[in-house]
Protein backbone atom coordinates (compact mmCIF):
# COMPACT_ATOMS: atom_id res chain seq x y z
CA UNK A 1 0.00 0.00 0.00
CA UNK A 2 2.09 3.15 -1.46
CA UNK A 3 1.81 5.95 0.91
CA UNK A 4 0.13 4.48 3.48
CA UNK A 5 1.70 3.05 7.22
CA UNK A 6 2.32 -0.34 8.01
CA UNK A 7 1.80 -2.30 11.50
CA UNK A 8 1.89 -5.54 11.91
CA UNK A 9 0.47 -6.37 8.12
CA UNK A 10 -2.31 -4.20 8.79
CA UNK A 11 -2.99 -0.47 6.88
CA UNK A 12 -2.69 2.06 9.45
CA UNK A 13 -5.99 3.78 9.70
CA UNK A 14 -7.32 6.81 11.60
CA UNK A 15 -9.10 6.34 14.73
CA UNK A 16 -13.11 6.77 13.60
CA UNK A 17 -12.51 6.61 9.76
CA UNK A 18 -15.64 5.04 9.32
CA UNK A 19 -13.85 2.21 8.28
CA UNK A 20 -12.44 -0.80 10.63
CA UNK A 21 -10.74 -0.26 13.91
CA UNK A 22 -8.73 -2.99 16.34
CA UNK A 23 -8.45 -2.19 19.93
CA UNK A 24 -6.70 -4.30 22.34
CA UNK A 25 -7.54 -3.25 26.13
CA UNK A 26 -5.63 -4.02 28.91
CA UNK A 27 -6.85 -3.89 32.73
CA UNK A 28 -3.25 -4.32 34.27
CA UNK A 29 -2.39 -6.55 36.69
CA UNK A 30 0.51 -8.27 38.58
CA UNK A 31 -1.20 -11.55 39.39
CA UNK A 32 -3.36 -11.04 36.60
CA UNK A 33 -3.34 -8.94 33.30
CA UNK A 34 -7.44 -9.10 31.65
CA UNK A 35 -6.94 -8.52 28.13
CA UNK A 36 -9.73 -8.34 25.41
CA UNK A 37 -9.81 -7.41 21.48
CA UNK A 38 -12.64 -5.44 20.12
CA UNK A 39 -13.31 -4.17 16.71
CA UNK A 40 -15.39 -1.49 15.32
CA UNK A 41 -16.94 -2.12 11.69
CA UNK A 42 -18.47 1.52 11.50
CA UNK A 43 -21.28 1.20 14.36
CA UNK A 44 -21.22 -2.33 15.19
CA UNK A 45 -19.17 -3.56 17.51
CA UNK A 46 -17.40 -7.06 17.18
CA UNK A 47 -15.92 -9.30 19.87
CA UNK A 48 -12.20 -10.66 18.59
CA UNK A 49 -10.87 -12.20 21.68
CA UNK A 50 -10.15 -11.79 25.22
CA UNK A 51 -8.49 -13.67 28.37
CA UNK A 52 -6.05 -13.25 31.12
CA UNK A 53 -1.90 -13.27 31.31
CA UNK A 54 -1.44 -14.59 34.83
CA UNK A 55 1.77 -14.43 36.99
CA UNK A 56 2.39 -17.16 39.85
CA UNK A 57 2.69 -15.53 43.33
CA UNK A 58 6.20 -16.95 44.06
CA UNK A 59 7.47 -15.87 40.90
CA UNK A 60 10.25 -13.20 40.73
CA UNK A 61 9.10 -9.51 40.01
CA UNK A 62 11.46 -9.02 36.92
CA UNK A 63 10.00 -12.94 35.50
CA UNK A 64 6.43 -11.75 36.01
CA UNK A 65 6.85 -8.51 34.42
CA UNK A 66 8.63 -10.70 31.27
CA UNK A 67 5.69 -12.63 30.84
CA UNK A 68 3.30 -9.79 31.45
CA UNK A 69 5.48 -7.79 28.01
CA UNK A 70 6.06 -11.08 26.22
CA UNK A 71 2.27 -11.88 26.63
CA UNK A 72 1.22 -8.10 25.23
CA UNK A 73 3.79 -8.32 22.63
CA UNK A 74 2.94 -12.39 21.57
CA UNK A 75 -1.23 -10.55 21.50
CA UNK A 76 -0.25 -7.65 19.37
CA UNK A 77 1.21 -9.85 16.73
CA UNK A 78 -1.42 -11.99 16.84
CA UNK A 79 -4.65 -9.43 16.46
CA UNK A 80 -2.78 -6.60 15.03
CA UNK A 81 -4.58 -4.06 16.97
CA UNK A 82 -4.56 -0.23 15.61
CA UNK A 83 -4.46 1.02 19.22
CA UNK A 84 -4.28 -0.33 22.39
CA UNK A 85 -5.65 1.28 25.69
CA UNK A 86 -4.89 0.66 29.30
CA UNK A 87 -6.85 1.33 32.24
CA UNK A 88 -5.60 4.04 34.33
CA UNK A 89 -4.50 3.63 37.93
CA UNK A 90 -6.74 4.78 40.95
CA UNK A 91 -5.71 3.58 43.95
CA UNK A 92 -6.62 5.25 47.32
CA UNK A 93 -5.57 2.94 50.44
CA UNK A 94 -2.60 0.23 48.93
CA UNK A 95 -0.64 2.24 47.74
CA UNK A 96 2.26 -0.79 47.51
CA UNK A 97 -0.29 -2.49 45.31
CA UNK A 98 -0.63 0.42 43.01
CA UNK A 99 2.91 0.93 42.65
CA UNK A 100 3.49 -2.90 41.54
CA UNK A 101 0.50 -2.13 38.51
CA UNK A 102 2.14 1.10 37.68
CA UNK A 103 5.17 -1.27 36.66
CA UNK A 104 2.73 -3.77 35.07
CA UNK A 105 1.61 -0.45 33.16
CA UNK A 106 5.10 0.12 32.17
CA UNK A 107 6.09 -2.86 30.19
CA UNK A 108 2.26 -2.96 28.51
CA UNK A 109 3.20 0.50 27.18
CA UNK A 110 6.52 -0.25 26.43
CA UNK A 111 5.31 -3.73 24.25
CA UNK A 112 2.41 -1.09 22.37
CA UNK A 113 5.25 1.66 21.51
CA UNK A 114 7.72 -0.98 20.30
CA UNK A 115 5.42 -2.40 17.85
CA UNK A 116 4.47 1.75 17.00
CA UNK A 117 0.98 1.54 18.31
CA UNK A 118 -1.17 4.33 19.95
CA UNK A 119 -2.49 3.71 23.24
CA UNK A 120 -5.19 5.17 25.38
CA UNK A 121 -5.87 5.59 28.86
CA UNK A 122 -9.05 5.59 30.48
CA UNK A 123 -9.72 5.87 34.53
CA UNK A 124 -12.18 2.98 35.46
CA UNK A 125 -15.22 6.37 35.89
CA UNK A 126 -14.65 7.16 32.10
CA UNK A 127 -14.95 3.33 30.90
CA UNK A 128 -18.00 2.82 33.37
CA UNK A 129 -19.80 5.97 31.91
CA UNK A 130 -18.64 5.25 28.25
CA UNK A 131 -20.23 1.44 28.81
CA UNK A 132 -23.24 2.00 30.50
CA UNK A 133 -24.18 5.81 30.70
CA UNK A 134 -23.20 6.00 34.64
CA UNK A 135 -19.76 6.73 35.80
CA UNK A 136 -20.67 5.15 39.04
CA UNK A 137 -22.11 1.50 37.54
CA UNK A 138 -21.59 -1.68 39.73
CA UNK A 139 -19.32 -4.33 38.16
CA UNK A 140 -21.92 -6.74 37.37
CA UNK A 141 -23.97 -4.03 35.55
CA UNK A 142 -20.65 -3.44 33.44
CA UNK A 143 -20.42 -6.69 32.49
CA UNK A 144 -23.97 -7.26 31.46
CA UNK A 145 -23.52 -4.28 29.17
CA UNK A 146 -20.36 -5.48 27.84
CA UNK A 147 -22.45 -8.70 26.88
CA UNK A 148 -25.31 -6.61 25.33
CA UNK A 149 -22.84 -4.52 23.08
CA UNK A 150 -20.92 -7.20 21.78
CA UNK A 151 -23.72 -9.39 21.53
CA UNK A 152 -22.17 -12.59 23.19
CA UNK A 153 -23.93 -15.34 24.45
CA UNK A 154 -22.48 -15.01 28.44
CA UNK A 155 -20.68 -12.19 30.41
CA UNK A 156 -17.26 -12.68 29.51
CA UNK A 157 -15.06 -14.23 32.39
CA UNK A 158 -12.76 -13.75 34.53
CA UNK A 159 -14.07 -10.38 35.77
CA UNK A 160 -10.15 -9.05 34.88
CA UNK A 161 -11.23 -9.69 31.12
CA UNK A 162 -14.32 -8.06 31.23
CA UNK A 163 -13.11 -5.15 32.10
CA UNK A 164 -10.45 -4.99 29.34
CA UNK A 165 -13.05 -5.41 26.64
CA UNK A 166 -15.02 -2.62 28.69
CA UNK A 167 -11.47 -0.25 28.24
CA UNK A 168 -11.72 -1.51 24.19
CA UNK A 169 -14.38 -0.57 23.99
CA UNK A 170 -14.20 2.97 25.63
CA UNK A 171 -10.91 3.91 23.39
CA UNK A 172 -13.44 2.75 20.18
CA UNK A 173 -16.21 5.25 21.66
CA UNK A 174 -13.91 8.29 22.33
CA UNK A 175 -11.33 7.71 18.64
CA UNK A 176 -15.16 7.97 17.33
CA UNK A 177 -16.41 11.15 18.88
CA UNK A 178 -12.56 12.56 18.56
CA UNK A 179 -12.91 11.92 14.73
CA UNK A 180 -16.87 13.12 14.73
CA UNK A 181 -15.66 16.51 16.58
CA UNK A 182 -12.59 17.29 14.16
CA UNK A 183 -9.78 16.53 17.23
Amino acid sequence: MAGSAMRHGRAARAYGDGGIMRVLGIDPGTATTGWGVVESRGARLIHIAHGVITTPAGMAFEKRLERIYSGITSLIAEYRPDGVSIERLFFKQNVTNGITVAQARGVIALAAVHAGLRIGEFSPREVKAAISGDGGADKRGMQKMIKILLNLDAVPKPDDAADALGIAICQIHAGTFRAAVGE
